[in-house]
């Protein structure tokens, strides 16, 4: 079993993957620790793992992290296991993953695999993989302008507080948007392959990330309040039923030239074309 981690993800989080590995070796478990030196090289890492015939490759970190772990399994027939330990964990509250050490060592002795459906976002000459949602506009500005640094000391709050900073610095242009072949646009759209965003919190309760296709989340409204008014509702349960909102399930979304996001990564800026992966990945779920 290959581990895939992230060492640049702060100590705090160090110390819970060591947690569950401290489990995992009392129980005799055989695995390896490879730990990541950039964006992208946790692709390289599961993809030699994959071709070397590793039973298992663990991506131990957040939604980003898994993705670029997906990204290299993809089509080997290898499975992924999660150790959650992100900022939001959106695809582990998905999923029903457990958090606790002890539970997250169970889970991937056990093996049990459920199969994931990805989606590709193509974009700037790349196709990138992403396991929950694409965003552009408004949250994908917050994204790509978010500091690191202050991500990993206030996790969740540094999204807050450069949020506050867009509502002030960003113009709220309209997204052309062609979902299916028709025509649309949107102050800031979100492709979504789950149920969840931001962490456990609902957007789309209908969606599956087990089978093909996407919702589309259309935000109509568009500006400093509105931006407000949609942040404040989500943790509250109330952004589904907030007015300028839309949702409609699509198989190919294309969007126009703006800053994207893919599970809570800077992805790219050009026009993007969203499709569904040829195949699904098996994922441990315990």
């Amino acid at each position: 079993m290959l581990i895939v981690f992230n060492p640049a993800a702060g100590r705090r989080r160090t110390q819970r993957l060591w947690r569950v590995l401290d489990v995992m070796v009392h129980n005799g478990v055989k695995l390896e620790i490879a730990e990541t030196l950039a964006p992208g090289h946790a692709t390289e890492l599961a993809r030699e793992a994959a071709r070397t015939g590793r039973r298992m490759v663990v991506a131990a970190g957040g939604d980003g992290t898994i993705a670029e772990v997906a990204t290299g399994l993809d089509g080997s027939g290898t499975p992924m296991g999660i150790i959650p330990l992100g900022t939001a964990n959106v695809l582990a509250h998905e999923l029903g993953l457990p958090f606790a050490p002890q539970a997250v060592a169970a889970a991937l002795a056990f093996g049990r695999t459920r199969a994931l459906w990805p989606g590709l976002a193509s974009s700037d000459g790349q196709t990138r993989l992403f396991v929950q949602m694409l965003g552009t506009g408004f949250d994908a500005e917050v994204v790509h302008r978010v500091s690191l640094p202050l991500k990993r000391v206030l996790g969740k709050g540094a999204y807050v507080l450069q949020g506050l900073r867009e509502t002030v610095r960003y113009r709220f242009p309209r997204i052309a948007v062609t979902i299916d072949g028709v025509a649309t646009d949107a102050g800031s759209v979100i492709v979504t392959k789950g149920r969840y965003y931001g962490g456990h919190y609902t957007l789309a309760p209908d969606a599956s990330p087990m089978a093909p296709g996407f919702t589309v989340a259309l935000f109509d409204r568009a500006g400093p309040l509105s931006a407000l008014a949609y942040g404040a509702a989500l943790p509250l349960g109330l952004l589904r039923h907030m007015p300028g909102l839309r949702m409609q399930r699509a198989e190919e979304v294309r969007l126009g030239a703006h800053n994207t996001q893919t599970d809570g990564d800077p992805a790219g800026h050009g026009p993007t074309i969203v499709r569904n992966a040829l195949s699904p990945i098996q994922v441990v779920v315990g």
